[in-house]
């Protein structure tokens, strides 16, 4: 693993207590001319850990989450999760009938659990992401940020220890993607999430990880992790988030100009 910076220790994490492993994961699609979209994937995630994942457009970054997340089926190789992973989309697919609370609830609804009890939890999702006085609006009063935030205490309700993200940023203006940086920043350390997160923003990864998994164009493989050693909280404009972004933007621009992609 590739150390970006000694300047500050990683959080402690619970040595050989991993929360997600894949273990020579390769996935093909299936027909006469199924591209084969991961090659060997090697992968292990502590509990308690902020993994980003960043790589080329098309080299299996949103693949793996699919897989792991049970979405999908890996071709070859085993994956092994702590629990039902919780996955949190791009889009934001809310149901726009349903209130901001009933769209919250609606995960410990299909659980069956009682109304007052999911609404009761439902509030204080909504809280955790400082939306309770709007849990009677319906998605079409929210800004986009809004709904995001609507989007994530969603996944919350499903009470899962690790949480997938496939660039549930990437549709927002920046100062908004910030603001719900340090919202999720501060909920994965609050409840002690795993958290997966794919991005094609090799500054918002820094921003967020502990460590940063590059992987290959198409056939995706892991080429490269770099540990990201820099005290919270960080902002985007830090000299050293700047520094450490230069050097795996430099090893990403590397991979696909090998590639040709």
């Amino acid at each position: 693993m590739t150390q970006l910076t000694e300047r500050a220790p990683r959080p402690v994490l619970a040595a050989g207590r991993e929360a997600v492993t894949l273990r020579g994961v390769t996935k093909r699609y299936a027909g006469p001319r199924g591209a084969l979209a991961l090659d060997g994937i090697d992968l292990a995630i502590q509990r308690g850990e902020f993994v980003c994942v960043v790589g080329a457009s098309g080299c299996g970054k949103s693949t793996l989450l699919n897989l792991v997340s049970g979405l999908d089926e890996a071709t070859s190789g085993e994956i092994c999760v702590e629990g039902r992973p919780a996955f949190m989309f791009q889009e934001h697919a809310l149901m726009p009938w349903l209130s901001v609370l009933d769209n919250v609830a609606l995960p410990m609804r299909l659980a069956g659990r009682t109304r007052a009890d999911r609404q009761d939890a439902a509030r204080e999702f909504l809280a955790a992401v400082h939306l309770a006085e709007w849990s009677d609006r319906r998605p079409h009063e929210l800004s986009g940020g809004m709904r995001q935030r609507v989007a994530l205490a969603r996944t919350l309700a499903m009470e899962a220890s690790v949480l997938l993200m496939d660039e549930p940023f990437g549709a927002l203006d920046a100062m908004t993607r910030d603001l719900l940086h340090d919202e999720l920043e501060s909920i994965w350390g609050a409840r002690g999430l795993t958290i997966v997160f794919v991005t094609h923003n090799v500054r918002e990864a820094v921003r967020l990880a502990d460590r940063v998994v590059l992987l290959s164009s198409r056939p995706g493989r892991v080429v490269e992790e770099f540990g990201v050693d820099l005290p919270r909280p960080r902002r985007f404009e830090d000299p050293a988030v700047t520094a450490a972004s230069g050097d795996i933007t430099a090893a990403l621009r590397a991979e696909v100009a090998r590639h040709g992609v």
